[in-house]
């Protein structure tokens, strides 16, 4: 029998009581912490499955299905990656990574909703103008991109991955413009049209009272500080990351099972829980990228953990140009029509997490763990209930 593991929710169960109490939260947050404390416990319910040969019982908790849930998102992952894997071009694809500078992360804090729009539209737009420049490619891309806040300490890095097909549609939508082996735009210039595209969305914001300036964010109340903020900004050369090709479309799909739903921190990733602080696993890029362990206070590891909790409705994955979600049907069609590739076959059986989890593991949980031989029927649902789980 296996033994589980230290998880988030252990963490929430054991202080996010006195974190609650002792802090104001946004409702959002106070929200997932109960969500994720609650997570296939008996306070959610859930069912009782009956092995129809033997009939040995198995009690199934439900899931919270909060995404910023360590344990959940599977399901919808895999239902994700399938829908993605049709749509894949039989060309190279690039990953871009656009990083906002650390001066910013005390306006981001309080005006989350507000920047990490205006970084996703900054990123998109810095490629797709870029991209129909002829002396670039002259053609119009197609752009996956998907927002992360946080570094690997669990502090505020808001960053943007974009996954980016090797070509795009030229301007008549009569031919596929393959771009060059390697990234066809320079990171030099996709960092400094990056940059000026996003400042000047943060002035407009700014100026129309978009933004807040609170908390650590209120010397930036007097124009002539957050003048002085932009400036600086202007004169610093910001990251943006071409990593290297992908292999093919398999490459592709890996990558964003990794990343398209991951959360802050993974269960994994813990290593103890012991005399009200917590210690986790990191990697320290800035130290050639070794493995380290970090050990927080209890509250800082909360504080931390909730930094990433997304404004409710905020979508973190997005697509622009030919991928764009009312033409992508058709822009697709006409993309496999230019570059001779097949259509994808249309999936006929419904993506169940039984399924899911039956390729993810190899474990069947409709057969019997007792007898191996039964299946396991549900026999009875339990009503969930109103005390804080164990």
């Amino acid at each position: 029998m296996t033994t589980r593991g230290l998880e988030v929710a252990d963490v929430i169960r054991a202080y996010g009581n006195h974190y609650q109490q002792t802090h104001k939260l946004p409702l959002r947050q106070s929200r997932a912490l109960q969500d994720i404390a609650s997570c296939r416990t008996a306070v959610l319910g859930g069912h009782v499955d009956r092995c129809d040969a033997c009939g040995h019982e198995r009690i199934s908790y439900n899931s919270c299905r909060n995404r910023h849930c360590p344990k959940c998102g599977s399901l919808a992952k895999e239902q994700w990656l399938r829908a993605r894997q049709k749509e894949l071009l039989p060309v190279p694809y690039f990953h871009i990574v656009f990083t906002l500078p650390d001066d910013l992360n005390a306006l981001v804090l309080v005006n989350q909703r507000v920047m990490y729009t205006l970084l996703f539209q900054a990123a998109a737009e810095t490629l797709l103008q870029l991209g129909r420049e002829r002396k670039h490619l002259g053609a119009e891309l197609g752009v996956v991109a998907v927002l992360h806040t946080w570094g690997q300490n669990l502090m505020d890095h808001p960053h943007v991955h974009c996954i980016v097909p090797g070509g795009g549609l030229s301007q008549d939508g009569t031919r596929w413009i393959a771009s060059l082996e390697n990234f066809f735009i320079p990171v030099r210039v996709l960092s400094r049209v990056f940059r000026g595209k996003f400042l000047e969305q943060v002035k407009k914001a700014y100026c129309t009272r978009r933004i807040q300036c609170r908390g650590k964010a209120s010397p930036l109340e007097a124009r002539e500080t957050f003048q002085k903020l932009l400036d600086r900004l202007y004169g610093k050369d910001w990251i943006v990351y071409a990593k290297q090709p992908f292999g093919g479309p398999e490459q592709v799909l890996a990558y964003l099972g990794r990343y398209t739903h991951r959360v802050a921190l993974s269960n994994h990733r813990l290593v103890e829980m012991t005399d009200g602080k917590v210690s986790f696993r990191w990697r320290d890029y800035r130290d050639e990228n070794k493995e380290k362990i970090m050990t927080l206070e209890a509250d800082e590891f909360l504080r931390r953990f909730l930094l990433h909790i997304l404004p409710n409705g905020l979508c973190k994955i997005r697509y622009y140009g030919f991928l764009c979600n009312r033409k992508r049907t058709d822009h697709l069609d006409k993309c496999r029509t230019l570059l001779n590739a097949p259509k994808p076959e249309v999936e006929q059986e419904e993506v169940t997490w039984q399924k899911v989890l039956l390729e993810l593991t190899g474990i069947d949980v409709l057969k019997c763990p007792s007898c191996h031989k039964g299946k396991m029927l549900n026999e009875r649902t339990l009503q969930p209930q109103q005390h804080a789980p164990p």
